[in-house]
């Protein structure tokens, strides 16, 4: 049975991504070399819910549950600003950026998704969601001293919001794994709040 690799996700628009590669950079030039895999900016989403190996045969049903969960939230507007780790700044893993949402309505959207793939044999999340947009991820021959580094640039980090965006749609995506990197497609997209969706770009 055939497979692919799914997520959810809103796609960002070109000058966020130009603004985190800016960010990335930045970073990449107070941090230990190589001492982070950057995430390449095209390939950074803010992902609502990860689908896993997904059956061909539920693509269909998928595409039809996000746009019911779309339909729920109107348009929106997210700010993003302020560096964080994964677990924490003494020993981190992951590096982020984080987002603000002040009306609730990414976290409505949120669970409405997780609510609509629910019954197609998707568990719901059980952690508590965390709005972020991963930049890197710190390499695992990383030293102490070297990870120890980076949580300190982070946590001294005072950084401000850094850019806005608006929201009219959500996406389902599917990424293939290759060795040069995640090649990501859209396969469908639905329109926030109005019920109308279609195929992805």
């Amino acid at each position: 049975m055939a497979t692919l690799r799914t997520f959810i996700a809103i796609d960002l628009d070109e000058e966020l991504r130009q603004n985190l590669s800016r960010l990335q950079e930045h970073l990449r030039e107070q941090m230990p070399p190589r001492s982070v895999r950057w995430v390449r900016p095209e390939g950074i989403h803010l992902t609502l819910k990860f689908l896993g190996d997904t059956a061909e045969e539920q693509v269909a049903a998928i595409q039809a549950a996000l746009a019911r969960a779309a339909v729920q939230v109107g348009p929106f507007s997210f700010e993003v600003g302020g560096l964080g780790c994964f677990p924490h700044s003494r020993r981190p893993r992951v590096v982020w950026v984080g987002l603000q949402e002040l009306t609730g309505a990414l976290l409505n959207l949120r669970e409405a998704v997780e609510a609509q793939v629910a019954p197609l044999g998707f568990p719901t999340e059980k952690r508590a969601f965390h709005a972020h947009l991963t930049l890197g991820r710190v390499q695992r021959w990383a030293s102490k001293s070297e990870v120890r580094h980076i949580g300190e640039i982070v946590a001294s980090s005072a950084l401000g919001t850094i850019d806005e965006m608006e929201v009219r749609r959500v996406s389902y995506i599917k990424s293939d794994l290759r060795p040069t990197g995640a090649v990501y497609t859209t396969l469908y997209a639905a329109a926030l709040g109005s019920g109308r969706e279609g195929p992805g770009s």
